[in-house]
């Protein structure tokens, strides 16, 4: 047999008594790090731990008295919380642990937020419940503030436009049941621009910050305003006539016009176009509440600014809601790429027929939902309003230059000698440095000899911004470009300018050629710029050339070009 030794007897636990049980339950409570209670069915203290009292303002012995024991709720000090934990407090009493969050308020303690949990606890003399307070109060403050910052606008401390529009979807969803009339007015500063450019925009935030603290004051607590982004504030007016909301905007857009911002020593005068919308039985979604108070807006703006306009469903407001409604269609198209380029064949009227040389100016088609083509002044005014165009000049460079490289454009400059292809350029594409840098880079890598590319600016564009298209000219003149002035003489105030500005060709209106057989003074506008832009050098392309006998005058009077009807009807650019 194996020697094993005996193994050895399990330690002994001594045993406790009562007394020394229930004093380290006591230490227990006293040093725990939450609020803790025990109370009888009354809610009446039988325990309170040194914390909790300390939090309640009292000590525990006055908690606890005998024949003098405090209810609970009436150290809580917010009704809610009392009513809240009698609910609580009944469940815990059936044997149904409680947990919920509260505020309370003690009389003599400070007010913060706990998570209170309860138990029943079965003694032969009775129904007890111990409950335990945490204090959750930093964690509360964190939410409040995660869910203020999630709803309001961090620079002026309003609403933002998620937080709008949800309010908004609250009224409209309720509108079957509560069919109003309430209102929503939206606000958009007039200079706001002005003061971005000249000061900065630091200046730009002080602006609105202020704008937004006059704004609130003039609003009843009980509506919503917020700002909806850049220089935009919306008003929600909740149980207010038309005639009410509109004496409210009234007044909104003369505190704005009154009020005068100082910065860095320069004065500021700021106004505001202001458009109101009705919210009734009659409305049919948030988007055509927002989109009919965005168009009176707009509309105020046409009008003169510094005013207000109530949408009322008559032509003015119904076609500028019209050309907003194309915004979303142009983000749509792009995105699904259906735009469509089409081109017009432009007549050498002095030279002979080269079969190696060709002169076409491009032009853009959207393809809409259904299949139908849409000319660009349908949709090109929405597009410049809403600063849409830099995007559309994007694609019309990527799709002729960039993503193709077996594109019609790129094989007929390798086939041709004598190319020559026009693209227009908007007044916002000349403006914005993000789409020059694209347009460089394209022109960097694209395989095309660019001196075949003829870039057309609009004269209004380039005498608006003379120096900024100046220098845009000179950068791309250093990849070969050239440039032409579009619509030439419909804004015609001087030549002057014409010295100065590095073109190689002007366009004239079309409103001017179309009637030179029958109209002397058009005849001699044509007549004078053809002369003007033969001393500069200049080569004259006529516009809108309908007819023959339109043809057979611009070449008597020496026009070099000449784009129409009468030439070549527009298509749709195909391989060749």
């Amino acid at each position: 047999m194996n020697n094993v030794p005996p193994m050895s007897a399990p330690a002994c636990i001594p045993y406790l008594e009562p007394e020394i049980e229930r004093e380290l339950l006591r230490a227990y409570i006293d040093s725990a790090s939450d609020g803790i209670f025990v109370v009888c069915d009354e809610m009446k203290f039988h325990v309170a731990n040194p914390l909790l009292a300390t939090w309640l303002g009292f000590d525990e012995a006055e908690l606890t008295a005998h024949g003098e024991r405090l209810p609970i709720t009436d150290l809580f000090g917010v009704a809610e919380t009392e009513a809240e934990f009698r609910e609580h407090f009944s469940a815990a009493l059936h044997g149904q642990p409680a947990r919920f969050e509260a505020e309370i308020r003690p009389p003599r303690g400070e007010p913060r937020w706990v998570e209170i949990s309860m138990n029943r606890v079965g003694l032969e003399a009775g129904e007890l419940v111990i409950g335990i307070l945490r204090d959750i109060t930093d964690r509360r403050v964190l939410q409040t503030a995660l869910r203020h910052h999630a709803s309001h606008d961090d620079l002026t401390g309003l609403a933002n436009r998620r937080e709008f529009q949800q309010r908004l979807r609250t009224l409209v969803d309720a509108l079957p049941a509560k069919r109003g009339p309430h209102a929503l007015v939206y606000v958009d500063l007039d200079q706001f621009k002005v003061v971005n450019d000249t000061c900065g925009h630091l200046a730009g935030d002080e602006l609105l910050r202020q704008l937004g603290l006059r704004l609130k004051r003039l609003v009843n607590p009980r509506d919503v305003i917020a700002r909806l982004g850049g220089d935009e504030f919306g008003l929600l007016l909740h149980d207010c006539g038309i005639e009410e909301a509109m004496r409210l905007a009234e007044s909104l857009c003369d505190a704005v016009s009154h009020y005068r911002f100082a910065w860095d020593g320069r004065g500021f005068e700021i106004t505001a176009s202001v458009g109101v919308c009705a919210i009734d039985g009659d409305t049919v979604s948030v988007e055509d509440v927002l989109s009919a108070a965005d168009a009176a807006c707009y509309v105020a703006k046409d009008q003169g600014r510094n005013r207000v306009q109530l949408y009322f469903g008559g032509e003015t407001c119904k076609s500028k809601r019209q050309e907003m409604q194309w915004v979303t269609r142009l983000q749509k198209a792009l995105e699904e790429n259906r735009f469509q380029m089409w081109q017009q064949r432009i007549l050498d009227l002095k030279g002979g027929i080269d079969p190696h040389s060709r002169h076409v100016e491009m032009l853009l088609r959207l393809i809409d939902e259904e299949g139908t083509i849409v000319a660009p002044g349908v949709f090109f005014p929405a597009a410049e309003r809403y600063g849409l165009m830099p995007m559309i000049d994007r694609w019309v460079i990527q799709h002729l230059l960039l993503d193709n490289p077996c594109s019609p454009l790129l094989a007929d400059t390798a086939r041709r000698t004598e190319m020559r292809y026009a693209i227009n350029l908007s007044g916002a594409s000349l403006n914005d440095d993000r789409f020059l840098l694209f347009l460089e880079d394209a022109l960097r890598r694209t395989r095309m000899a660019t001196p075949a590319l003829c870039f057309e600016i609009t004269e209004t564009v380039a005498v608006a911004n003379f120096g900024r298209v100046r220098e845009v000219m000179q950068n791309l003149r250093q990849f070969g470009c050239r440039f032409a002035l579009d619509d030439f003489g419909s804004g015609m105030s001087s030549f002057s300018y014409l010295k100065n500005l590095p073109v190689d060709s002007l366009k004239i209106d079309g409103a001017l050629v179309r009637n030179i057989v029958d109209d002397t003074a058009d005849l001699a506008m044509v007549e004078a710029i053809t002369r003007v832009g033969s001393v500069l050098g200049l080569k004259i392309v006529a516009e809108f050339v309908e007819t023959d006998a339109t043809l057979q005058r611009l070449r008597e009077i020496g026009v070099d070009y000449a784009q129409g009807y009468a030439i070549h009807r527009p298509e749709p650019m195909q391989a060749n």
